[in-house]
């Protein structure tokens, strides 16, 4: 299964999980209880929450897509230059040596989204998604469609 279908079916569970809830909250809320009433209303907040973080996540997915698109467009999307185990793990060094030199043009044009996307890739191959994730979100926000 691609990250992508896991996406969507996860996606599909999340939505059919808050309208049970939701419906769960009505039936709270209707018994006139306040207690009833209390946890009724937390069934409303908590699917809104999770309905809220994947609204966002869509976002990013298509905002990093556009911009992946737009760079290969460009012919600057990052060339996998990384060196692999037999076992095709990333190696270590490769990965950081790749890193370094992407950092290193970020810090030389801190203006340009190309780079920042450029180094959430290196930041991806080197294992730190949450920094790869961060770090997308700038290029994204730099980027003159987000203005």
């Amino acid at each position: 299964m691609t990250s992508r279908t896991g996406f969507f079916l996860l996606s599909g569970v999340l939505l059919v999980v808050a309208v049970l809830c939701v419906g769960e909250g009505v039936q709270l809320v209707a018994t006139g209880k306040p207690l009833g009433i209390g946890i009724g209303l937390c069934a409303f907040v908590i699917p809104a929450i999770g309905v809220w973080f994947l609204r966002q996540t869509v976002r990013f997915g298509r905002a990093s897509e556009q911009l992946a698109r737009e760079l290969e467009a460009e012919g600057g999307l990052p060339v996998d230059e990384l060196k692999r185990t037999t076992g095709g793990r990333i190696d270590r060094s490769s990965a950081d040596e790749v890193f370094a030199r992407r950092r290193a043009e970020a810090e030389s044009q801190p203006g340009d989204w190309r780079v920042w996307f450029r180094l959430a890739v290196a930041y991806a191959d080197a294992g730190d998604t949450p920094r790869a994730r961060k770090t997308m979100q700038h290029a994204i926000r730099l980027h003159p469609s987000a203005g």
